[in-house]
């Protein structure tokens, strides 16, 4: 647990509702105006509490947990190469935001989901072919100690009860310390503030925290909006919605009813078979269905209603529970 200097969180959420105070809400839809995500009052705790992520220091981590992971496998009898290759992510600067935040964007990306089977074709032939560094001292053991490496790179895995349950439809909880190398390289190089959501004492907070979004959805201010914006978009040529999210949702199991059905190569991992018309078909649907939902928003000002409802429950839930978040912060903060 970390004990250094207590940070106070009402201290940094404070910031951010003063910024809030003077603000007009006057901006467009697509998430222009004065209020921003970055203002939230929880966005100043988070921050404090994980500290900022960006593509550096996922890069950083990843080096030191393979780093890690070889230490461990040569203690298990094994060779192991760190691979550069795993766990990259790629972070989206704000710009990147602010460009999908367009309705120039919106009229070529949609909601930027659906890749047409051009775009996956090209993606495939622009990607670096993956070499498993650690492929020629595999190819030399046999097919038990194979089996073993990996048991221990990575831990046993879901068992068949669980696996079966997870095909029921039920959640699966993944435990580090049944991950093998992996799960302990993993857990030993996150933040500390990540670990405070294992922490029984804190579990009453965040289940808290994760109730203000589902209470804004019951604010009847929130409703009226979701209301106002199906109407605006039954004009547009969409009566089934009845909430914005809705939209979104259309085109991602659109989606995932295409890919349902596609095969695909089992060594290069390309789809097989010919896709064309229908990614074709629905990408221009996300796009027609995008940019009426993007017009609706911004008629609306749709992003800035909601965000000063969120901000609200937000302060609301650091005025009430001060005395917790400010011990939260004392035990789990993250040291700049």
């Amino acid at each position: 647990m970390r004990t250094g200097t207590s940070l106070s969180f009402v201290g940094l959420a404070v910031a951010a509702t003063i910024a809030l105070s003077g603000c007009s809400g006057a901006g467009d839809g697509s998430g222009g105006g004065d209020l921003k995500y970055e203002d939230s009052p929880l966005s100043a705790f988070t921050s404090a509490l994980w500290g900022e992520m960006d593509q550096a220091k996922y890069d950083e981590q990843q080096v030191e947990v393979e780093k890690l992971v070889a230490a461990c496998m040569k203690d298990e009898g094994f060779e192991y190469t760190p691979n550069t290759q795993n766990g990259s992510v790629v972070t989206m600067g704000s710009s990147d935001m602010e460009e999908r935040e367009t309705e120039e964007w919106v009229a070529s990306n949609g909601y930027g989901m659906v890749q047409t089977q051009e775009e996956m074709e090209a993606q495939q032939e622009q990607a670096p072919e993956y070499v498993d560094p650690n492929q020629d001292y595999l190819s030399t053991l046999s097919e038990s100690e194979v089996s073993a490496f990996y048991e221990t790179l990575h831990g046993p895995g879901p068992s068949e009860e669980e696996m079966a349950a997870m095909e029921a439809g039920e959640s699966y909880e993944y435990n580090w310390e049944t991950g093998g190398c992996y799960g302990a390289a993993q857990h030993s190089t996150q933040d500390q503030g990540m670990e405070a959501y294992s922490d029984p004492k804190y579990q009453g907070l965040f289940e808290k925290m994760g109730a203000i979004y589902t209470t804004m959805q019951e604010d009847p201010k929130i409703k009226e909006l979701e209301r106002s914006w199906a109407s605006c978009m039954a004009d547009a040529g969409y009566s089934d919605f009845t909430m914005k999210q809705d939209a979104f949702t259309l085109i991602s199991e659109a989606q995932n009813a295409i890919y349902e059905t596609m095969e695909y190569d089992q060594e290069t991992g390309e789809p097989l078979g010919d896709n064309t018309e229908a990614l074709a078909d629905l990408k221009q649907q996300e796009i027609d269905v995008a940019l009426a939902d993007f017009r609706c928003s911004e008629k609306l000002n749709y992003m800035q209603e909601t965000l000063k409802a969120q901000f609200a429950l937000e302060t609301r839930f650091v005025e009430d529970n001060k005395a917790e978040l400010d011990a939260l912060l004392a035990d789990y903060a993250t040291k700049k």
